[in-house]
């Protein structure tokens, strides 16, 4: 919420030092004017020989009204705020402060409505996440239970095409129900980070050859579990040097790797090619991944929501022959899994396709 209220202006501008329009100063003056009031109306009884009483009943009354002014200016935000507050508690995050003060309370109505801002994006977040996870789950399970119906009623053979097919449902309701377990783990941060030392080459081609086994294997069952089932794209390797050295969790930088070769498979034309790169990152055992293919791309304005959960891309024709979309969840996953590793995951410029880059940070530095 950078570019909220408290973005405009810091709440600490007032609070640290006493501003010209602080509450501190209104007091203050609330003071000072209340002793040159007494002050000036005894003066005067001085002058004019006026009971003493008289003019210290009249400064009574011009204090008391000058400070019920103050007063009123003072609560009435007040009042305003446990409104909206009590209306957030509700469940109303559409209510907002005015925000026409220039002091310690303007800074309050600032930091209550960026707070309503980001229970608002939370809140539409959340509900998003019940209904692209309701419908991700409904479609296979309709399947599955259409193919078991069938069996049961006799409309067809439990012979092994119709078991395939629901083999295939099965298969995909476990991938979603896998993907969203691991992003619940990643968001929880209950998923320890067990970096080492490896060397990225053996590893990388480890990664790849997994890739095409499973593709291979789920185009034979016809699977639709969301990972591609595509044979037909290749995938190259390029690291360089080729001794070049990591400090990571593998088993987490499987999973980012995984996930990227995926998405740019599912990408890819026909007969398309998906390049892996690997280089040296600036810090000791620091890396820079690339991941590169030869579809569409991406738009610029879609570069920050591709990695949002359940995104699906906003090109025409986003996935390419034997996709089924997938879930929307591999590039959400690769991003919480690089950001356990406090490195960098984005869009990258490309002349053609789409080009990700991740940096991972390497050894952690230590202070001098």
């Amino acid at each position: 919420m950078s570019d909220g209220p408290a973005a405009r202006r810091d709440p600490g501008d007032s609070l640290g030092g006493v501003s010209p329009f602080s509450i501190k100063t209104k007091l203050g003056a609330l003071v000072v004017i209340a002793v040159l009031i007494t002050t000036g109306l005894s003066m005067i009884a001085v002058h004019t020989k006026t009971e003493l009483r008289f003019i210290m009943v009249f400064s009574m009354i011009a204090t008391l009204l000058i400070t019920q002014f103050v007063a009123h200016s003072l609560t009435a935000p007040l009042d305003e705020m446990n409104t909206v507050a009590r209306s957030i508690s509700h469940g109303d995050y559409t209510r907002r402060v005015r925000e026409n003060r220039r002091d310690e309370l303007g800074d309050l109505a600032q930091t209550i409505n960026v707070m309503a801002d980001e229970l608002e994006a939370q809140d539409r977040q959340r509900k998003e996440l019940v209904a692209n996870v309701s419908h991700e789950l409904r479609t296979p399970i309709a399947g599955l239970r259409a193919v078991l119906e069938n069996i049961v009623d006799g409309v067809t053979e439990a012979d092994p095409e119709t078991m395939r097919t629901a083999l295939k449902q099965t298969e995909r309701l476990g991938r979603l129900v896998e993907t969203l377990l691991d992003l619940s783990r990643l968001d929880n941060g209950v998923v320890p980070l067990k970096q080492r030392r490896f060397e990225v080459w053996p590893y990388l081609s480890g990664v790849l050859k997994e890739a095409n086994m499973v593709a291979s294997v789920r185009a034979g069952i016809a699977s639709g579990s969301g990972s591609h089932t595509r044979t037909d794209v290749h995938l190259h390797l390029d690291v360089s040097p080729p001794e070049l050295t990591a400090h990571a969790d593998p088993e987490r930088i499987h999973q980012v790797v995984a996930n990227l070769i995926d998405n740019a498979v599912k990408h890819s034309p026909p007969h398309g090619r998906v390049t892996v790169k690997a280089r040296r990152g600036p810090q000791p055992e620091s890396l820079e991944l690339e991941v590169l293919d030869e579809g569409p791309g991406i738009p610029r304005s879609e570069w920050r929501r591709v990695f949002e959960r359940f995104n699906r891309g906003a090109v025409s024709r986003p996935h390419g022959p034997g996709s089924d979309g997938g879930t929307g969840l591999g590039l959400a996953i690769a991003r919480w899994a690089v950001d356990l590793h406090g490195g960098r995951i984005g869009v990258a410029e490309s002349e053609r396709g789409c080009r990700i880059l991740v940096t991972l940070p390497g050894l952690p530095t230590v202070p001098s």
